[in-house]
């Protein structure tokens, strides 16, 4: 059982195990009592629990089944009880759902074909060639799953050009900015957050 202040969670050999992206990620949220939040690749769903002490719902998804197990463990322990999971890639578990505000801790590295393993963790990091294989898939579906002057909170890395994702939000309509970063060996992990302008 590890401990993240006060939230005593698990972890399981195949679901990306809480590390220094998810920590700056808990240490920026920007959640608000009112709130009806979607999080997206919630793997143990420590940042899912973080959340939903300061809103009203979360929905939280994965695509990886032992994340859904795993996460639905640490959600009982920690008496998470406004937090809902679905299994599901991306925006498909919520296809005709909106929120006031969409979390994602990307898997952001970039990973040629012979780097890419075939295991439920590798969807929490493979970002596909350019890293934003994930990222631009997710931002295309974005909009349609926010209420009016929504907002978005995402982790992504240096490695796979966070101004591009700046100018992709900034061209969405988004007010966009990095709110937080921190610098890793090789990489810069930063957290965007925007707010759609009405």
């Amino acid at each position: 059982m590890l401990d993240y202040k006060g939230i005593h969670y698990e972890t399981h050999p195949e679901v990306y195990e809480p590390a220094e992206d998810t920590f700056l990620f808990a240490e920026n949220l920007k959640v608000e009592r009112k709130d009806n939040v979607l999080e997206i690749g919630t793997g143990t769903g420590l940042i899912a629990i973080i959340a939903s002490r300061g809103c009203r719902t979360v929905t939280a998804t994965d695509v990886n089944p032992q994340a859904i197990d795993c996460a639905v463990k640490n959600i009982i322990a920690n008496k998470a009880y406004n937090v809902e999971l679905k299994k599901g890639n991306l925006f498909e578990p919520v296809q005709d759902e909106k929120f006031d505000l969409i979390l994602f801790n990307t898997p952001y590295l970039p990973t040629e074909e012979d780097e890419r393993v075939d295991d439920a963790l590798d969807a929490a990091w493979d970002g596909g060639a350019d890293g934003r294989e994930v990222i631009d898939r997710f931002l295309e579906g974005l909009k349609d799953h926010l209420n009016p002057g929504g907002r978005v909170q995402l982790v992504q890395s240096s490695l796979s050009n966070v101004e591009r994702t700046l100018k992709k939000l900034k061209d969405m309509g988004f007010d966009a900015s990095v709110t937080a970063r921190e610098k890793f060996f090789f990489e810069e992990v930063v957290v965007i957050t925007g707010t759609l302008k009405s």
